[in-house]
């Protein structure tokens, strides 16, 4: 039975979905954190460090959401400040320095709205992350885990190739915060959630995203003994590993010419009118 757009948002928002460090875990190794963006802060928000996956050396950013609620205190729910997105420009460009492919993680409801995020120029810092991608000399992948929200997705969503899995979602705006403003009731939620066009098949029709990674069960932290969980986790997992892979090797193949020119069409073609 298909599912309605707001399903898939409840699915994306999964309190024991996985999470990046959870495939910084499984589908990397010998993974290594690198903090702090070296003007204000660390954002525990926002994950940056170096990885291997198959044994190639790579930068990987995602956001962490947090499993209960002390740790989602200490992530901030995901909702990065302006550190955050400069510490994850900052690994952007050892990364490119140092000629390594990078892999960004979505997942999250957006960026923090706080007054002392805005105090510190929380838009200045998304803007200027969008510019520094778009010209980035190294292949970029990005991976739509769970809720990709506004400009707090997209601050780390400029890449060559763009993944989605099927129950995530990517959107400008949250379908509570879209429904509060056209019908003054979030009550209106899956109203808005399907108006908004935000699931993985909405995007690919439109070409926002490149690839959708089949989830034919939900997505789902396994548990402990739970073997038939642990092996719809595993395989998930394993698609995911194989289409990264796979466009690692089509993407670094590239001339930095090739790959530059690529990723400016590939975004200044999004929202033409045909």
């Amino acid at each position: 039975m298909s599912k309605t757009a707001f399903e898939r948002v409840q699915m994306a928002r999964h309190p024991e979905r996985p999470y990046a460090m959870d495939l910084f875990k499984t589908i990397f190794t010998d993974f290594v954190e690198v903090h702090g963006d070296r003007r204000f802060s660390d954002d525990p928000a926002m994950i940056t460090g170096f990885a291997r996956i198959d044994g190639l050396e790579v930068c990987v950013i995602g956001q962490q959401k947090g499993r209960d609620i002390n740790e989602r205190r200490h992530r901030n729910f995901a909702m990065s400040k302006p550190e955050g997105y400069r510490k994850a420009l900052r690994l952007m460009n050892m990364a490119e320095k140092f000629g390594r492919p990078i892999i960004t993680i979505i997942d999250t409801p957006g960026a923090y709205p706080g007054i002392d995020a805005e105090e510190r120029g929380q838009a200045e810092a998304i803007a200027f992350n969008l510019r520094e991608m778009a010209g980035l000399k190294v292949p970029i992948i990005v991976v739509v885990l769970g809720e990709g929200g506004s400009g707090g997705a997209l601050a780390i969503g400029i890449g060559d190739r763009v993944l989605m899995m099927e129950n995530a979602v990517y959107s400008v705006i949250t379908p509570e915060g879209c429904a509060a403003i056209l019908w003054k009731s979030a009550e209106k939620a899956p109203d808005a959630a399907e108006g908004l066009k935000l699931t993985a098949s909405n995007l690919k029709q439109f070409d926002i995203i490149d690839e959708i990674i089949a989830e034919a069960e939900p997505w789902t932290m396994p548990e402990v003994d739970d073997k038939k969980a642990e092996a719809r986790f595993d395989k998930i997992a394993a698609d995911l590993k194989r289409s990264i892979l796979k466009e690692l090797k089509t993407l670094t193949a590239l001339d930095q010419k090739t790959l530059l020119d690529n990723r400016y069409k590939k975004f200044r073609k999004m929202g033409e009118w045909v």
